[in-house]
């Protein structure tokens, strides 16, 4: 983050990304200095002074009403997302509040209850940070079988979604469209990491992944922001191949900022039909996992 801040960071890139064209504005064709709009071209569209808008983007002004953040807003064709996040911004600046070390997130005994029930679907529960905090039989063997299906449970071992996708290659190699996978994790942390910026471990987090993931620092630099909550994804499972996934994230009202995280699958699909195979393998006892679904398949089975 430079000297502008994370709300002038957000309305500067935000800014280069249009073009005269975008908002409506006639292009003469002149040879143009900056990359996107003008400040005083945004300005225009929104309704306020040049002068103050400049000192807005540039990190001097802290004290934007609701409404001068919305005509910005408008000006910029931001979504409900991204205009939240602004006001995010623009709120945490305000505050200033001192860092602290954030308390260790658990999972209620309600939510326990609740992912035992779920047996034929994978699913899992994600704090703030993505991290998982806890999973189901099937939640594990589809998304992290290769790790200690109890390292939930302990703090300091705790799988995070964010961190595998981007640095663990077994994780990686799930996703068809790692890419598209990859935007929607950068794009919901950044609407995180704007609503809580004085969460030290979550800043810890991006810088982790910022220093070692030159793909992460790249979607990171683009500013977007879309909540990581509805979204299909086909999968190649190393031991059941590929199937088709709606990963839904629901909000646990009873936990703030938990999410019970459910990959769900077309009834009668072959997608249903992998993920009950894994199922059998994951609830195979006194077997490791892989000779569990060659044991599902049956013999002379083809293995994907």
């Amino acid at each position: 983050m430079g000297e502008r801040g994370r709300l002038g960071d957000f309305l500067y890139v935000r800014r280069s990304q249009l073009r005269p064209a975008d908002v409506g504005l006639k292009d003469y064709g002149e040879r143009r200095r900056v990359t996107g709009l003008r400040r005083e071209e945004l300005a225009l569209l929104a309704g306020v002074s040049a002068s103050y808008y400049t000192r807005l983007e540039q990190g001097q002004s802290v004290g934007a009403s609701p409404e001068i953040l919305d005509a910005v807003a408008r000006a910029l064709g931001l979504d409900e997302s991204e205009r939240g996040h602004l006001h995010d911004l623009a709120d945490a600046g305000r505050r200033r509040a001192p860092s602290r070390r954030p308390r260790p997130e658990h999972v209620g005994t309600t939510t326990l209850h609740l992912l035992s029930t779920l047996e034929s679907v994978p699913a899992l529960v994600s704090g703030r940070r993505a991290d998982v905090l806890a999973w189901n039989r099937l939640g594990h063997a589809l998304f992290a079988a290769h790790v200690s299906p109890d390292s939930p449970e302990r703090v300091a071992e705790r799988p995070n979604l964010a961190r595998m996708l981007f640095l663990d290659p077994h994780t990686r190699a799930l996703y068809t469209d790692w890419t598209g996978k990859a935007k929607a994790v950068v794009e919901n942390l950044r609407m995180v990491a704007g609503r809580y910026p004085d969460d030290t471990l979550l800043t810890s987090l991006i810088g982790e992944l910022t220093v070692k993931s030159d793909e992460f620092a790249a979607m990171w630099a683009d500013h977007g922001v879309r909540p990581c909550d509805f979204a299909s994804y086909e999968m190649r499972h190393p031991l059941v191949g590929t199937l088709t996934v709606t990963q839904q994230s629901l909000h646990l009202p009873q936990a703030a900022d938990q999410n019970l995280v459910l990959a769900v699958t077309e009834p009668g699909s072959p997608s249903r039909e992998a993920v009950t195979l894994l199922g059998q393998a994951a609830t195979a006892t006194g077997t490791d996992t892989a000779t569990a679904v060659s044991v599902a398949r049956g013999p002379g089975a083809e293995q994907p």
